[in-house]
């Protein structure tokens, strides 16, 4: 039997409430996240991607506005960046901290799931459509910028290089 959880009479995997999203694009992340990198906000050790330094106050004394490395080659974040006050200023930073061709692997939950909009979830301070990013990257000067529609997840994945 299949767990689901009922919201604003929306059913909904109940797995989408417990955490640890990046197990669906991991494998795929992994393709793209090579070389010396941070995973930032895997709230466990073990939810880290593979090969990854973890940034995240829960694991250790690093958040996403602190990371003691710089020159990466890739940061990788899942469902992070809607907890963030200031998502613009976080990937400013992040921006800094990556070499010329690095990338920056976002994994975010898509405004379909009315569970994770911030109004309906507290946790939750933003809320993203892949264009939203995929804007930002633009006007950022990254290239080869990719972007997912949303997954079975209600989640969307979107990365791209720094120029």
């Amino acid at each position: 039997m299949i767990d689901t959880i009922i919201y604003n009479n929306k059913k909904y995997p109940a797995f989408q409430t417990q955490g640890f999203a990046s197990q669906f694009i991991i494998p795929y992340a992994k393709h793209i996240c090579k070389g010396f990198g941070v995973d930032v906000g895997c709230n466990r050790l073990e939810w880290c991607l593979p090969n990854a330094i973890p940034i995240d106050p829960i694991v250790n004394n690093f958040d996403a506005l602190n990371i003691p490395y710089n020159n990466l080659d890739y940061i990788f974040s899942s469902h992070c960046l809607e907890h963030l006050d200031d998502w613009v200023n976080v990937l400013n930073y992040w921006d800094t901290l990556l070499k010329v061709g690095g990338v920056i692997f976002l994994y975010l939950p898509d405004y379909s799931q009315e569970y994770w909009r911030p109004w309906n979830n507290r946790k939750h301070k933003n809320i993203f459509t892949p264009n939203i990013l995929e804007d930002f990257f633009i006007e950022k000067k990254y290239s080869n910028i990719f972007k997912s529609g949303v997954d079975l997840n209600n989640s969307f994945s979107i990365f791209a290089e720094k120029t």
